[in-house]
């Protein structure tokens, strides 16, 4: 008879199931925890940093504003991207862009709904925007300059006393030509976005232009029938934007942390150099 080959059998198929049971039960206990999802998670969970979308630097910005942020192809590239990409692989996460309109970000609004971690786009940081939103040390120095066609005879804005000149919306340029415009006389015109500002002037809708110096020298590298006429020493410098409370001071914290080792290592006037043609001056 077969009685011993059958219990051993018997035996060994039920030592397989205990183990399988086993190994469910671990499992089931290993399901309790919740999925880090990446080391990424995991870094920013460490630093005490809560992100919109799991494994993403969420970045928001309003398109385009060459050479800071615009797109190439498919992709977002620019100077602000490449330094907000030393925070996002510090933590381990990939920087997803999002094109908003800019008043969210300088507002704090986006940031409160939750659309994005932190803002970029050459943002010039004034007391208003201190008091809406958290916001980084400096990382570039900049001011305001005078967009004109080449030929054309304005050399200050004086010269454009009852003339158009051409602002973007909710920006510093815009404020400083409002300021300007109700001393000397001439009538500020808005556009949504830096490219239509850009082309308005070209195409000779307005008669000037005023806007950040990087993306007026920048345009006219690429546009030689227009040229910058005149520099405006306005002090102004930029920072990143970031939620006023929760992981937003802990973001600007550690963005200021990376950028003091690259302004030591060379990494940021490499960064620079690449977006600019130049190193910064010192």
């Amino acid at each position: 008879m077969n009685i011993v080959p059958t219990l051993r059998k018997s035996k060994v198929m039920a030592a397989a199931a205990s183990v399988a049971v086993f190994a469910l039960v671990l499992s089931a206990c290993g399901s309790d925890e919740p999925s880090s999802g990446g080391g990424g998670e995991d870094k920013a969970a460490a630093a005490g940093i809560t992100l919109v979308k799991s494994g993403k630097l969420t970045v928001c910005t309003h398109l385009p504003y060459k050479p800071f942020q615009y797109k190439d192809g498919n992709k977002v590239v620019g100077f602000d991207v490449d330094l907000l990409d030393l925070l996002a692989k510090d933590l381990g996460l990939e920087q997803e862009v999002v094109n908003i309109e800019w008043a969210q970000v300088t507002s704090g609004a986006a940031f409160q709904a939750k659309k994005c971690d932190m803002g970029m786009g050459a943002m010039t940081i004034t007391p208003a925007r201190q008091a809406a939103i958290s916001i980084t040390a400096p990382y570039m120095d900049a001011t305001q300059v005078l967009l004109v066609k080449k030929d054309a005879p304005y050399k200050s804005l004086e010269d454009l006393k009852g003339k158009k000149v051409g602002v973007q919306a909710d920006t510093t340029g815009k404020d400083f030509a409002d300021e300007q415009a109700k001393k000397i006389g001439f009538t500020v015109v808005v556009f949504n976005d830096l490219a239509l500002q850009e082309n308005n002037v070209k195409s000779g809708r307005v008669d000037a232009g005023i806007n950040d110096n990087g993306v007026l020298y920048d345009f006219v590298k690429e546009n030689p029938d227009t040229a910058v006429a005149a520099e405006f020493n306005t002090g102004e410098q930029y920072g990143f934007g970031a939620l006023k409370d929760g992981s937003g001071p802990k973001l600007v914290e550690k963005f200021n942390t990376l950028l003091t080792s690259a302004q030591s290592d060379g990494k940021y006037n490499e960064i620079y150099k690449k977006w600019f043609g130049v190193e910064p001056k010192k």
